[in-house]
């Protein structure tokens, strides 16, 4: 039959922001396609006539941008309207909805003309073309068109307007285009004094040189910046600012700066190179290299230059304009920019008030950032035997957001609260999840503002109205309490542990039953305890808890977790019971904290009200850490943990004895494996060699579980979430522990394993039981 020659095309995707319909104008032109595109709230729009149409709609799925992610392609023939060209019609709004691009990274031309004299962009910080540039953090609502973004302030100029409208301009149809005669500007102040300079990027450099603390607005956010390798200014901002051990954020010039400092390999190269420029958990070179930024951490965390004000931080000619072949810095401090806890700031008058106390200098701009974004980090585990490489979301965010997950067929809008802790949301709409940016941790005012403002952001670029929302089971979360404050719209509460498996079930699209082993610090069960160690057989209609690691009591609640000696001493009084203290002295805690306070904690661990009964995996993880000398305090959620991992050896296969009950509800008591490390701790084993075999035993127990509940239900599928598998190395020794048993293991690829892919699978859920008709329950 032959093929109608004209065609009416709707597309769906990413395809607006990212050079699309450039790259289809000049499509059209090659083959001699008449007719026009245009964007709408659905995606793009096209009308198509001539002889070439069908290789013209191989060469749109082939050759499209990589920028650009299509969906779906609709095609319908209509009638010949006789066009004689091809042209880029205006917007238009269809009252739908499309997917909007992440932020992306400077390119590489880009690049070359910010550095080249003779370009009429050199050195502005601000250069972007169709392919690189902001995306998500500067659109007000859609279709992406310059109107609708916070550059519609700044009216191009003749020669900026021209490139705009030249098919054959790389900055054809490029929404923030804009040059130093037109657009943004930069800005130098201390205090609310601004420095009249020249060049105040140059100033800038000039005092981070220095020693100075500069607070600099980037494309979402504020950091505060110094020089890394500068000792004093880096405890200074430590100092004004976390007063904890937690690990700042680095910025690198390029791959081979990163590489005096860190390992880097391929895999962790091409992370570092990518358009959405995560940071990247590196391991470091040498425990004493940059000490102050990490302390006591076998990673640093590197990224490099994404816009081009963070080119000109590294290459910025100095102030007599004469230029640098090499960096100013080998690495620069790049944290977020806000009071400890608090959302990242993003208004400079806010930046002025908020960071004064910790910036001595302010580097700023005067486009406004509609949607705050921090920086992503991730983290890249290499293949094992069994195990193919992996790259693990520690926080997803800028580059990254607001990327959807594709979830089967179309659904009703619905959104998931998320948890206290890293908090995010996701809405549906459609056959899509989009999980929003990191919120934070839902502890004040501030965050919760955030938390409103991005929710309210995001339902009005994807137009989505959530008939339903989803909720923690904790009363005491201010998530939960913010849910259930809302009025006109149904609500329903998922047990913590459950979402956490579902999250990866709506990455993986998983519906069928499946094993899922749940391990983080501390989650609301749906008996009024606190689970964190658990073993569910889980599909979308419920779960079962299957097994979980046996209870302990916390000593004084919320402390032992800020104060984890506490429970290494809970752990030993179960194992030791009455001779506690006799095992407790080789620890040296007795001699560290005195016999008294060690003696009132183990009494305090018989009274309930003061000591919560808890099965988190995560504090197993710090008792161990405190038990054997390695992180006593945590000054920052997950410390202890992360240097207990640090540890771990190579090639040692040695475990500790660990008791599995194989009863209808499984156990995992670690009694045997506390007393083994005591044992060792007497012998003088070294720290390394412990946490190695700790490692060692707490896998070889999940596989043990995971595998008797295999036979048990006939699942051959395990699923594994929640925080504690943010430690790599027990991450792969259970993976391959059942993919050598023949099972199929599925983890979070898409969004972070922590509580922060909790929300995720709160909407999942719920989702697919409204869509069957069924109520969504816990």
């Amino acid at each position: 039959m032959a093929q109608p020659n004209c065609l009416s095309l709707s597309i769906k995707g990413v395809v607006q922001g990212v050079g699309f319909r450039p790259f289809v104008y000049n499509l059209a032109k090659e083959l001699s396609v008449r007719g026009f595109i245009t964007n709408t709230s659905e995606g793009v729009s096209l009308t198509i006539e001539g002889e070439n149409i069908g290789v013209f709609i191989e060469r749109l799925r082939k050759d499209a941008p990589p920028l650009a992610k299509i969906q779906s392609i609709d095609i319908l023939p209509c009638a010949n309207a006789g066009f004689d060209d091809f042209s880029i019609r205006e917007s238009r709004d269809s009252g739908s909805f499309t997917l909007v691009s992440p932020d992306v990274s400077v390119c590489a031309d880009c690049c070359c003309e910010l550095f080249d004299r003779v370009d009429r962009r050199f050195l502005y910080p601000f250069i972007n073309c169709t392919n690189c540039g902001p995306r998500y953090s500067i659109t007000r609502s859609v279709p992406y068109d310059r109107e609708n973004t916070t550059m519609a302030v700044f009216t191009m100029c003749p020669q900026c307007e021209a490139e705009y409208r030249d098919p054959r301009d790389r900055r054809f149809h490029a929404q923030p285009n804009a040059c130093g005669r037109c657009g943004p500007r930069m800005m130098l102040s201390v205090g609310k004094n601004e420095i009249q300079a020249a060049a105040p990027v140059s100033r800038a450099v000039t005092m981070l040189k220095e020693g100075m603390i500069l607070a600099v607005k980037g494309l979402g956010g504020f950091h505060l910046v110094c020089d890394a390798t500068n000792g004093g200014a880096v405890q200074r901002l430590r100092d004004r600012k976390r007063k904890n051990n937690k690990p700042f954020g680095l910025m690198a010039p390029d791959v081979a700066a990163a590489r005096k400092f860190c390992h880097v390999t391929a895999d962790e190269e091409a992370l570092l190179l990518s358009g959405q420029r995560p940071i990247v958990l590196l391991k470091r070179l040498a425990q004493d290299s940059l000490e102050a930024v990490a302390p006591g951490n076998r990673c640093l965390g590197f990224m490099l230059p994404y816009v081009p004000l963070h080119y000109l931080l590294f290459y910025h000619p100095d102030e007599t304009g004469r230029s640098t072949q090499m960096p100013h810095f080998d690495a620069l401090v790049m944290t977020s920019g806000n009071i400890s806890e608090e959302p990242i700031v993003i208004h400079n008058s806010d930046a002025e008030q908020r960071l004064a106390g910790m910036a001595d200098a302010f580097l700023y701009h005067n486009r406004d950032i509609f949607m705050r974004v921090d920086d992503s980090v991730v983290r890249h585990a290499a293949a094992s035997a069994l195990s193919p490489s992996k790259t693990f979301f520690i926080r997803r965010s800028r580059g990254y957001v607001p990327d959807p997950v594709l979830l089967p067929g179309d659904g009703p809008d619905v959104l998931g609260c998320g948890a206290d802790l890293k908090n995010t949301f996701t809405l549906t709409r459609g056959r899509y999840a989009i999980p929003s940016q990191h919120i934070g941790d839902m502890e004040n005012i501030e965050t919760l503002d955030f938390f409103e403002e991005t929710l309210r952001n995001l339902k009005a670029v994807y137009r989505a109205e959530p008939v339903a929302l989803a909720h923690d089971l904790h009363p005491g979360y201010l998530s939960t309490r913010w849910a259930l404050a809302q009025e006109g719209i149904e609500k329903f509460g998922i047990q913590h542990h459950y979402a956490h498996i579902a999250s990866v079930m709506a990455e993986k699209g998983l519906s069928e039953k499946v094993i899922g082993v749940s391990f983080d610090g501390t989650g609301y069960g749906d008996d009024g305890t606190l689970w964190g160690g658990e073993f569910l057989v889980a599909d979308l209609d419920g779960f079962k808890r299957a097994g979980h690691l046996d209870y302990i009591p916390l000593p004084g609640g919320e402390s032992a977790i800020r104060e984890p000696w506490k429970t290494a001493v809970s752990y030993v009084r179960g194992a030791a019971g009455a001779e506690a203290m006799d095992y407790l002295r080789p620890t040296g805690l007795v001699e560290q904290f005195g016999s008294d306070t060690v003696d009132n904690v183990i009494r305090l661990c018989g009274q309930r009200e003061f000591s919560p009964l808890s099965s988190g995996a995560g504090r197993l993880f710090d008792a161990v850490s405190a038990l054997i000398g390695v992180c006593r305090k945590n000054t920052f959620e997950g410390e202890a943990a992360i240097a207990l991992e640090s540890l771990v050896l190579d090639e040692l296969d040695d475990d500790y004895p660990v008791d599995v009950s194989f009863r209808e509800m499984m156990g995992i008591d670690f009694s045997m494996t506390i007393l083994g490390l005591v044992r060792d701790m007497r012998s003088g084993v070294s720290p390394a060699v412990m946490a190695t075999k700790f490692h060692n035993t707490v896998a070889s127990a999940v596989v043990t579980v995971v595998q008797k509940l295999s036979v048990v239900h006939n699942i051959r599928t395990a699923v594994l979430s929640g925080g504690v598998f943010q430690n790599a190395c027990l991450t792969r020794m259970v993976m391959d522990g059942l993919l050598a048993g023949g099972m199929k293991v599925c983890v979070n690829e898409v969004v972070p394993c922590n509580d922060a892919g909790v929300s995720l699978g709160q909407a999942y859920i719920m989702r697919e039981r409204l869509k069957a008709g069924k109520k969504a329950g816990t």
